[in-house]
């Protein structure tokens, strides 16, 4: 009977605690917008990519930019507008600081470019958003 009711509370806990995923990606603050991008790891503006902890930021695609990490695993994009920010205010994109990424408007919103996860800042609600990325060989493509 412990055991069973043990369960139970443990499965109330995890579903009243998990955010959804829907509500992360619907944010007010960003346009869903069709995202397609193929890089090659063999031109001169993404030579950084080869090695791991660089990032850098593609100007063509997405909100306000892509930002492009090499995390020594594997590759990682996010939109380079601040998700807590609306994208048409001057300071909402996101400049590359190591493995963050800061906004500073009023204030400095630092995010994690591993995790997408804010790490600094008042009332941040949204992670970064995040695009698939798929490799092969010396190409990546970006795409949601």
């Amino acid at each position: 009977m412990f055991k069973k009711a043990l369960l139970i509370f443990s499965l109330l806990i995890a579903l009243t605690s998990c955010e959804s995923d829907d509500e992360r990606r619907n944010n007010p603050n960003l346009v869903d917008l069709n995202v397609d991008l193929q890089i090659s790891l063999n031109l001169p503006q993404f030579i950084d990519l080869n090695y791991p902890g660089n990032a850098v930021y593609v100007g063509t695609q997405g909100n306000l930019g892509i930002i492009i990490v090499n995390t020594g695993n594997n590759f990682l994009a996010w939109d380079a507008a601040d998700p807590n920010l609306l994208p048409n205010q001057n300071c909402a994109r996101l400049e590359i600081n190591g493995l963050n990424a800061e906004s500073e408007c009023e204030q400095l919103n630092v995010y994690s470019l591993v995790t997408g996860q804010p790490i600094s800042g008042e009332n941040l609600i949204y992670p970064l958003y995040q695009y698939r990325v798929v490799q092969s060989g010396d190409i990546i493509q970006i795409y949601n």
